[in-house]
């Protein structure tokens, strides 16, 4: 079996035949916070003057929201993302939504996920945590989930292109490292490795080796090429 194609460098493969389609695939990594920072603090503004919540409440759920956020980017990278599809179709769009990013991990347009897909993400949990808590219950907690996202887009972009060395980052960077390029099947958490460490799938490998597996360059599938749309 061949070898599966990783770039080493800060560049991407055209995904789509149509050039509109191409334009919204690729994005700055500051897109999501011009988007939602305004949604969060509307969130907390809702929250704070409505006058149904306390302060501790509040900040309660916020809290709550957030830690939400690392076990669902943990369910999602595991279970959605990491999904093995058997049909053409189902591996081509598994490739459209992550299969890229392993081939191409270290490209800037394509590390954190594109307003096409996360507006509507985004409508589905506040519409299914409006249903579990209620209004207005509902507004610190998903401006807690947001923040949590956020935050997990952009270390996401930081892990790949910040030049850590030492303290959390380089940990962080070390643990998805080995997700990449040792041990794809473990080490799911991006943000934290929290949920790694309670469900036992820690990834395998070293830090080291995994830092020189970064910089090598395997062959291509012919598989990973094919454009869609």
């Amino acid at each position: 079996m061949a070898a599966r194609f990783v770039s080493r460098k800060d560049e991407t493969v055209r995904l789509f035949k149509s050039d509109i389609l191409e334009f919204w695939s690729r994005v700055h990594f500051s897109v999501p916070l011009i988007l939602y920072v305004p949604v969060v603090g509307w969130l907390l503004y809702s929250a704070w003057t409505g006058g149904s919540l306390s302060h501790g409440w509040i900040v309660g759920l916020l809290l709550a929201g957030g830690f939400a956020w690392t076990l669902s980017e943990y369910v999602i990278h595991r279970f959605a993302f990491h999904f093995e599809p058997r049909t053409p179709l189902g591996k081509r769009l598994f490739y459209l939504f992550h299969g890229i990013h392993h081939d191409y991990p270290n490209d800037s347009k394509r590390l954190v996920m594109p307003p096409a897909a996360s507006i509507p993400l985004a409508f589905l949990f506040y519409g299914g945590f409006w249903l579990l808590l209620g209004k207005p219950r509902v507004d610190p907690f998903f401006a807690g989930f947001l923040t949590g996202y956020l935050a997990y887009d952009m270390l996401h972009y930081a892990i790949h292109h910040a030049p850590w060395k030492t303290g959390v980052g380089l940990y962080l960077r070390q643990h998805h490292f080995r997700h990449h390029f040792q041990d794809s099947e473990n080490g799911f958490g991006v943000s934290s490795p929290l949920w790694d460490i309670v469900f036992r799938t820690m990834p395998t490998g070293t830090a080291g080796q995994a830092a020189a597996d970064s910089t090598a360059t395997r062959a291509p599938e012919t598989e990973s090429s094919q454009k869609a749309g």
